[in-house]
């Protein structure tokens, strides 16, 4: 649990996947690479109609990318490495033939923003601020970037890269369309995601494979892009000028509340 985890379970038709971390579900690349074989596993079997990501507990969603982790890489390889994390991630989610939906209960930051936006569709609550925080610690979003874009369009993309700092609303995110619907509370949330979910099992999973391959076209190069931004990342992660960052930002965090 102090390392982080990824369950998933199935039930009814609906596989839910849910990845936990004591860093208000920051992501380590071991969570991410678990993501990527649990997501590409239940792509495979037949048994699964529809599948739910989500995240452990009632406040973030999802906080990016393990800052420990970060401060850890020492080479290009790795921090490549560690940043194709999310580039498998993103095109486990793409390639799996049936619909990912996605549930952010809480705060949105850096990389989990690249796994809402991978999602096909997305449910939040009011509480599910969006942030793309990566320009503040001098590396900025390659990887997520492409999926991001993708579904917010360049000028959003471009406001949340380069005002790196400033929250959007739960509103602002489903009016540029990251999230479909936006709820005033995760009960509301959850019956909704309930509703469609059953909804989508009772539905034709060849039609929803073949309506899933034309939404996503256009994307087919994203096996190499990805990663070649992964090496972009990599490189970055390695300059003072992120390590200082990194640090400034723990030790405020790290700071007792008075």
């Amino acid at each position: 649990m102090e390392t982080g985890q990824v369950i998933s379970t199935i039930q009814n038709g609906i596989a839910t996947i849910e990845f936990y971390h004591p860093q208000s579900n920051s992501l380590p690349g071991a969570v991410l690479r678990k993501l990527a074989e649990e997501i590409t596993q239940l792509g495979k079997n037949p048994e699964v109609k529809v599948m739910v990501l989500t995240s452990k507990g009632e406040k973030a969603f999802c906080a990016g990318a393990s800052f420990d982790e970060l401060i850890s890489i020492q080479d290009k390889d790795t921090g490549k490495t560690f940043f194709s994390g999310f580039a498998l991630v993103i095109n486990a989610m793409r390639k799996a033939p049936q619909f990912i939906l996605a549930r952010c209960q809480g705060k949105v930051v850096g990389g989990g923003l690249g796994l809402a936006s991978a999602a096909d569709y997305a449910f939040a609550t009011e509480a599910a601020q969006v942030k793309l925080s990566e320009l503040a610690l001098g590396i900025g979003p390659f990887v997520v970037g492409p999926a991001v874009e993708r579904k917010v369009g360049t000028a959003a993309y471009s406001q949340l890269t380069i005002n790196c700092t400033q929250w959007q609303s739960a509103q602002w995110a489903r009016e540029k369309g990251l999230f479909s619907e936006v709820f005033a509370t995760t009960v509301e949330m959850d019956k909704a995601i309930e509703v469609l979910a059953n909804n989508l099992t009772n539905s034709s999973p060849e039609a929803m494979r073949l309506l899933k391959e034309i939404m996503w076209k256009g994307t087919e190069n994203w096996d190499e892009l990805l990663p070649e931004r992964a090496a972009i990342s990599g490189h970055l992660v390695l300059s003072d000028f992120t390590r200082k960052a990194i640090e400034k930002f723990k030790a405020a965090t790290s700071k007792p509340s008075r």
